[in-house]
């Protein structure tokens, strides 16, 4: 063995014990006739000191000739420290070489290995395999190691089977679009990775396997952010022999469990739920950050017919009160307008009215309404001395999208969104289609195998727009965890639902007719949700993106930096899979 003692786990009840220690030099202090090496492994930093005054001198003068990141073997004794480190679990102790023998030098790295690098996020992702020698980086590794454990275990007290399902599969292009496979055996014919089990989970119901999970890797080609990557993983789970509480009421639970045993948080009274309707008409947002206030007012009623054109002309006025800040000054409601300008977001502009202490109102639009005019809206958005309202107007949907934006901004600039609060919350009642104006046709607002409530399926004919979905997503912090449904089990609604969606028969059987064939034959009622494990991850570790919770991501255009992939292959590989490629305009 090159080590029998870890550089993490020496205390000062250790000391007088000889120990080996095996790890990366991560800095080299000489002071006098004395060098101190720090020497780190996955389990921590231990202080290594080398005397000049040692017997073997060329120890000391090998110690001098140490370099960061030198992969090093040291045996010595434990010893009570003078100068102690209260930061460092081991900083009460340090071990007194006796031996060193250099295992492989190293390369002056590109940016230093610790918490605070140099490095910027092109450069780290580059040298991932340095980046994650990072104290910080490697504990985000570990803690997904550890829910990952903790999910299995807690899903198998629950009575679930974990069962893998193909990666190679059917591509069904609707929605996502997948990422190909062509197969060599096949010629002209191609598998897709799989964006979720979705059919497969189901089919294991038809089966009788009544409680499924699986950690899944999914894969889906779309465009990326901080909480997107083209391969990520979830929690996926089904059940059968359920209703929409049952499944709430099971992971709702698991949810608890994990924050329990993570964070330490007991999670008490159920999570509030919310429809998806009240979710947008009050924070514009089907994943609502409520872990503080500022819902939306309307104030159309109130603002319209003033001869004011901006509002006159727009479909919706609707404002949020942002507490204390009267006292911005004119440059701040500048930069909050063009906050809201920036292209991401695309408002026009933004109104604002100051309550200011003395009980009196200055406002952006003092010009078409007086002073009682301006007082009513004021009490309508029930502002108090000091507060700030600020009221955006156009189109309903995206007037409520683009104040949802200013919402999250201002509550960045308050303090309001603090990583170490948790609010979870279930998002209810989801519309069971979409309308798409371009294409002038519905579409499955989640997949088209989720069930409509059972109180709208009168409307799926004559108001399709407004039937709901018994669909739930699970929020937290204003990302979406995870979310499902109850499934379609009943193989004439399915052919329904297909028909709505503008599937003929036979688009519907070439594409999902294992799954339709198998409801011939008994299909239990079944449901179930898939939580994102990455975002999980990411939330509890307080991370804004879930890049440093995967070993080895993507960046933002889809390419590992590290490997050099996406990349061209061999033409003999194309001849192979009869494919030629056709040219591309760069």
């Amino acid at each position: 063995m090159y080590r029998d003692t870890t550089c993490g786990e020496l205390r000062l009840s250790d000391a007088g014990k000889k120990v080996k220690i095996a790890g990366w030099v991560q800095r080299c202090r000489k002071m006098g006739g004395m060098t101190f090496v720090d020497v780190r492994d996955r389990y921590g930093i231990t202080q290594v000191v080398f005397d000049s005054d040692h017997e073997d001198n060329a120890l000391f003068n090998a110690s001098n000739a140490l370099g960061r990141e030198f992969v090093v073997q040291i045996t010595g004794a434990v010893a009570e420290r003078t100068s102690k480190n209260k930061n460092l679990p081991t900083g009460e102790i340090e071990i007194i070489a006796e031996d060193l023998k250099v295992l492989n030098k190293s390369e002056i790295p590109p940016f230093t290995i610790e918490d605070n690098t140099d490095g910027g996020d092109d450069l780290r992702m580059k040298y991932r395999y340095l980046d994650l020698r990072r104290p910080a980086v490697r504990s985000n590794l570990e803690l997904r190691h550890k829910m990952a454990f903790e999910i299995r275990r807690y899903l198998d007290s629950k009575g679930f089977l974990e069962i893998e399902t193909p990666i190679l599969v059917k591509s069904t292009p609707e929605g996502a679009r997948d990422f190909v496979v062509p197969s060599r055996m096949n010629p002209g014919e191609f598998y897709a990775l799989p964006q979720s089990p979705q059919l497969f989970k189901q089919l294991l119901m038809v089966s009788g396997f009544d409680r499924y999970f699986q950690i899944a890797k999914c894969f889906r080609d779309e465009d990326l952010r901080a909480d997107r990557q083209p391969e990520f993983t979830q929690i996926d789970c089904e059940m059968s022999f359920v209703e929409q509480e049952d499944v709430i009421e099971m992971f709702e639970g698991l949810v608890k469990h994990i924050f329990k045993y993570v964070k330490g948080i007991d999670f008490c009274d159920p999570f509030p739920r919310m429809t998806w309707n009240d979710a947008m008409r009050l924070y514009g947002s089907d994943k609502p950050d409520i872990r503080f206030g500022m819902p939306f007012v309307e104030t159309t009623d109130f603002m319209k017919g003033k001869g004011f054109s901006v509002v006159d002309e727009a479909e919706i006025c609707v404002g949020i009160t942002a507490p204390g800040c009267a006292s911005y000054t004119r440059k701040q409601l500048d930069e909050l307008t063009d906050f809201v300008k920036r292209p991401q977001i695309g408002a026009k502009g933004l109104i604002w009215i100051k309550a200011e202490q003395d009980g009196s109102f200055k406002s952006s639009i003092g010009k078409f309404y007086s002073p009682d005019e301006i007082s009513k809206i004021a009490e309508f958005m029930q502002a108090k001395p000091g507060d700030l309202m600020l009221i955006m107007t156009g189109e309903k949907m995206k007037t409520r999208k683009q104040l949802c934006e200013l919402r999250l901004e201002m509550g960045n600039r308050l303090g309001l969104r603090d990583k170490n609060v948790f609010a979870p919350l279930w998002i209810i009642d989801f519309p069971l289609f979409e309308w798409d104006d371009e294409t002038q046709r519905f579409y499955a607002m989640h997949h088209p195998f989720t069930s409509p409530n059972p109180e709208d399926i009168c409307k799926l004919r004559t108001d399709t727009g407004n039937v709901r979905a018994t669909a739930y997503d699970i929020v937290v912090n204003g990302t979406e965890l995870g979310g499902g449904s109850i499934r379609i089990h009943d193989a004439a609604l399915q052919d329904e639902m297909f028909e709505l969606l503008g599937f003929t028969q036979e688009r519907a059987q070439e594409q999902f007719g294992f799954l339709m064939n198998a409801f011939k034959y008994g299909a239990p009622p079944h449901g179930g949700l898939a939580l994102g494990f990455d975002r999980f991850v990411s939330i509890l570790a307080g991370l804004d993106t879930i890049r440093d919770v995967i070993a080895f991501p993507k960046n933002n255009s889809g390419r590992d930096v590290m490997n050099e992939s996406p990349s061209p292959i061999d033409q003999s590989q194309l001849d192979e899979l009869f494919l030629e490629l056709k040219p591309t305009d760069n």
